[in-house]
Parts: structure tokens; sequence; C-alpha cells
């Protein structure tokens, strides 16, 4: 998985009672774009930032316009 500050991180539930979690990646902690990555939630109060290693069940979306990252 590789990204681009600006990128949206999104990792989806596993179960159908637990909703899918979105953050921007603020900060890129690996080489190359790769994780860990620094994320701003969406759905924290106050922009709550964490540092992420994504599992198998998160993927990575580009603003409009696209940055040219690789996504695999």
């Amino acid at each position: 998985m590789r990204a681009q500050v600006g990128d949206r991180l999104v990792v989806e539930s596993p179960r159908e009672d637990l909703h899918r979690r979105t953050g921007v990646i603020t900060g890129i902690r690996g080489t190359d774009g790769s994780p860990p990555y620094q994320v701003r939630w969406s759905d924290s109060d106050g922009g709550r930032e964490s540092l992420v290693y994504p599992g198998p069940d998160a993927h990575i979306e580009h603003p409009p316009g696209g940055t040219g990252a690789d996504v695999s």
C-alpha cells in the first residue's frame, strides 16, 4: 500500500453493525509512501490524529484530480 499526504485512508468494517472509518493522511512515516501513516480521523471530535498501520480491510482513496500514488 502506498499513499501521499492528502489521500484518504478508508477502513472497512468487518461487521455490519459497525461503520467504516475514514481519515485524511497527514503524514507518511514509512519509505516511498508506505505505512505507517499519521491520520486525522473524520469521525473524531477535534480532529484527533493517530499513527496507523493499515490492515487488509483498508484502502487508499485519492482526492479529486488524483495524486498519482500507487494504491497496491
